[in-house]
């Protein structure tokens, strides 16, 4: 339970499709915000015109703010996007007769800050507009304004802020090399991350988001480094030992957890900032690879062949005990597992009908189900820090594309439209 203002509380009910019977007093404060990726819940229509007001044909600004806020919903596959076009971008439409159930009512002045954006709901069946945010800033924030207003504006449909203003690294070819870039989750403002024109793969977000790890070949090793994302004159070299030295998991206190061959058998090893070896979690059971922390820091996940039959599987690891265990075994082969930030369940690429499949499981291995659908093999999965979507690799006909899918496996889009082919997706933390 949660408490929220009474306007709020309407939405998310009527959104849920389901009241929540209380005293009345309770009903007017709180709410059960429901689960949006479940099966059940129908897609909202919702409209998102031009946003009006003072400072709205200032460069367009209004136009450029409903865009930003409706590329913010379309995450999303429990909200259904009239098309803009259709009816003109005008705030005076007939919302019933074109099926909407809410519309964004938005708004850009002018501020003494340089602008103010903000937007309200309108419930279409009762002609109700529930209370609304304003963000204030300066007039080159119009974007960051307008998407801090879509993820309040998702909190109010799902009880979770959304995460239009978080970024992805990932690895495109573009170039002509393999390079690690960072866009928005939007795509926009792509930036060209390494420039060593050899493979880079892995990019991995530290827990600030502020810092990126990666492997690159430049030197003829697979080498791991680092580099601050506030400047991009430098990158620092974490690890060159002789053979393997793969991108890291980051802990909660920010060291990493590396796979490192340096006795020949690639294994696990806690290292520090400095790439100093902390202690070794893995000793010549296997390839072990690929691992990814819990939120609270106590266990990681791993993919190793450790198992009889020499295939990948997922194994999990108590960091206290150093106790390791097979987490689930429904799936062949199953290898790059992300846990949740949420830390209840674990995705994973899991081998079925001769392609790559993304599956999810909860934390105990258990609950398995497939969640990406259509043709090609999908690989790489992690999470968005709202813990309901999922970023991964998408290959088929010879391209690779980033998409997105909700957990429920509902409607893989393509997530990133970009020239040259693109892999190894990393969703950031959320941004201050």
């Amino acid at each position: 339970m949660r408490r929220i203002q009474p306007g709020a509380l309407f939405l998310a009910l009527i959104l849920a499709l389901v009241y929540v019977q209380s005293s009345s007093a309770q009903a007017e404060t709180e709410t059960t915000y429901f689960d949006i990726t479940a099966s059940e819940v129908r897609k909202i229509i919702v409209a998102v015109p031009g946003f009006t007001g003072s400072a709205a044909a200032q460069g367009n600004a209004g136009v450029t703010a409903a865009k930003l806020v409706t590329d913010g919903f379309q995450l999303y596959s429990f909200l259904n996007i009239i098309d803009y076009g259709s009816y003109g971008g005008r705030k005076d439409a007939d919302w019933r007769a074109m099926g909407a159930d809410y519309v964004v009512m938005g708004e850009v002045n002018h501020d003494a800050a340089g602008l103010a954006v903000g937007g309200q709901i309108l419930e279409v069946a009762t002609n109700r507009t529930l209370p609304g945010r304003v963000y204030r800033g300066a007039s080159n924030q119009l974007e960051d304004m307008a998407l801090k207003l879509c993820d309040a504006l998702v909190e109010d449909f799902t009880g979770e802020p959304g995460v239009a203003r978080t970024k992805m690294a990932y690895v495109s070819d573009s170039t002509g090399r393999k390079e690690v870039y960072v866009s928005d989750v939007l795509g926009r403002h792509p930036r060209q991350i390494t420039k060593h024109r050899a493979l880079t793969v892995s990019p991995r977000f530290a827990p600030d988001g502020n810092t990126l790890a990666y492997t690159s070949y430049h030197r003829g090793n697979q080498d791991l480094y680092i580099t601050d994302l506030r400047q991009s004159a430098q990158t620092t070299s974490i690890s060159r030992r002789p053979g393997l030295n793969l991108a890291p998991a980051f802990t909660p206190d920010g060291n990493m957890i590396v796979t490192l061959s340096v006795d020949g058998n690639p294994d696990l090893y806690l290292i520090d900032r400095r790439g100093r070896i902390l202690s070794r979690l893995t000793e010549r059971a296997g390839i072990n690879v690929s691992p990814s922390i819990s939120p609270d820091g106590r266990s990681i996940v791993f993919s190793s062949d450790r198992s009889r039959g020499g295939h990948p599987k997922v194994y999990l690891m108590d960091l206290g005990s150093r106790q390791v265990r097979l987490l689930q075994n429904t799936v062949g082969e199953c290898s790059e597992p992300s846990w949740s930030p949420k830390g209840d369940e674990i995705a994973f690429t899991g081998l079925v009908g001769g392609s790559y499949q993304v599956f999810v499981s909860d934390r105990n291995g258990g609950n398995v189900r497939q969640v990406s659908s259509g043709g090609g093999d999908f690989e790489s999965p992690t999470w968005a820090p709202d813990g309901r979507l999922i970023a991964a690799t998408r290959k088929s006909g010879g391209r690779s594309q980033i998409c997105v899918l909700s957990k429920n496996g509902k409607d893989v889009r393509v997530l990133l439209n970009m020239r040259g082919n693109l892999s190894f997706p990393q969703w950031s933390p959320r941004l201050p």
